[in-house]
C-alpha cells in the first residue's frame, strides 16, 4: 500500500542515467520488448498460496513497516520507517500512513481503499485513492497476494516525471507482509522499494516507531 515514497529528491541521477540508457529509439524498442517478455505473472499464478490475504483483515488496525528504495542496479537510495492505522469505514479501509525517511525528512498520506467485487476468476479485486497518486490505484487479490499498480506524477527540474508503480503484496504469516514494488517509466525499471509490514502482536513488540528522528538504535 505504502510503496510509493518520495524519492524525487534522487531522482535526477536516476534520470539522467535512465537518458543515457537509451541511445537511440531503435534500442528503446528492444528493450521494452525484451522486458516484456520477462514481466512477472499474473497474480493468479498465486492463488493457492496461504496464508490467504484479506486486505481489511491485515490492515486493520496498527501497523508497523520498513522499508528501502533501491536504484534499478540494487544501490541503496534512501531508508524509510512508517507507521500505519487503518481502520473500516462505510465499507473502506483507511490507511493513515506517517513515514520518516533516513535523512530526517517525515511525510505522511492517507488511502482510501474500497472492494469493487471480484475477476472472472473469482480473485477479489480493489481500487484506492490518494491525493498524491493520479486517478485511481486498481488491484487484485489471488492466494497470499495483492497486486496494486498506479501512476505517480513528480516534479523535477521545472518539469513533470510520470512514474508507474507495479506493487506486490505477500502475506507471510498473521502478524508479517513483505511488499515488492517496481517502479518504471515508458515501461523501463528504474527502481524498486523493499518493505516488511508487521502487525498484531509483531507491531505491539516495537510499536509505534519512533518517527522523530533517523538514529541506528531508534525504534
Amino acid at each position: 500500500m505504502i510503496s510509493y515514497v518520495h524519492t524525487n529528491q534522487k531522482f535526477s541521477d536516476l534520470n539522467r542515467s535512465w537518458v543515457r540508457l537509451i541511445p537511440s529509439l531503435a534500442c528503446c524498442g528492444l528493450l521494452v520488448a525484451f522486458l516484456s517478455a520477462c514481466s512477472r505473472s499474473d497474480v493468479s499464478a498465486l492463488k493457492d498460496r496461504h496464508p490467504s490475504l484479506s486486505l481489511e483483515t491485515f490492515f486493520e488496525g496498527k501497523t508497523v513497516a520498513y522499508g528501502i528504495f533501491e536504484d534499478r542496479f540494487g544501490n541503496l537510495k534512501r531508508q524509510f520507517r512508517v507507521n500505519i492505522t487503518g481502520t473500516i469505514e462505510g465499507g473502506q479501509l483507511r490507511l493513515e500512513e506517517t513515514f520518516l525517511y533516513d535523512d530526517g525528512e517525515r511525510d505522511s498520506r492517507i488511502w482510501q481503499i474500497t472492494k469493487v467485487g471480484t475477476d472472472e476468476n473469482g480473485h477479489v479485486k480493489y481500487k484506492g485513492t490518494a491525493i498524491d497518486i493520479d486517478g485511481e490505484a486498481s488491484g487484485r487479490v489471488a492466494g497470499n497476494a495483492l497486486n496494486w499498480q498506479y501512476d505517480v506524477t513528480l516534479e523535477m527540474g521545472g518539469g513533470e516525471f510520470q512514474l508507474h508503480f507495479d506493487d506486490w503484496i505477500y502475506q507471510q504469516d498473521e502478524h508479517v507482509a513483505i511488499n515488492r514494488a517496481y517502479l518504471s517509466k515508458y515501461n523501463i525499471e528504474i527502481g524498486s522499494v523493499t518493505i516488511v509490514f508487521l502487525r498484531g502482536k509483531a507491531a505491539n513488540a516495537i510499536g509505534p516507531l519512533n518517527l522523530e528522528r533517523w538514529a541506528q538504535d531508534a525504534s
